[in-house]
């Protein structure tokens, strides 16, 4: 069941990818994959419990940093990769 975003539901802060350097765009990646995996999982209780499991798996935290590079990709495409 694939779950649809709340209506006004912030899905990029600010409403732009733009950033003045790299270093904004790594945390606002960050910021990003955080929000979708909140959106994904609106649930506090489920999300934190998971944490304890992913936390410890190696391959767990390696899908996380993907999730991160490809936000990342797509910011520093956005802003011309600070060109």
């Amino acid at each position: 069941m694939t779950r649809v975003p709340d209506e006004g539901m912030i899905l990029v802060p600010g409403g732009t990818l733009i950033t003045a350097t790299p270093e904004e765009g790594r945390a606002l990646a960050i910021v990003l994959a955080r929000h979708t995996v909140h959106t994904v999982q609106p649930d506090l209780e489920t999300l934190q419990a998971g944490r304890a499991r992913y936390g410890g798996d190696p391959l767990g935290l390696i899908a996380a940093a993907q999730v991160v590079a490809l936000e990342f990709a797509t910011i520093a495409a956005a802003n011309g990769y600070w060109r």
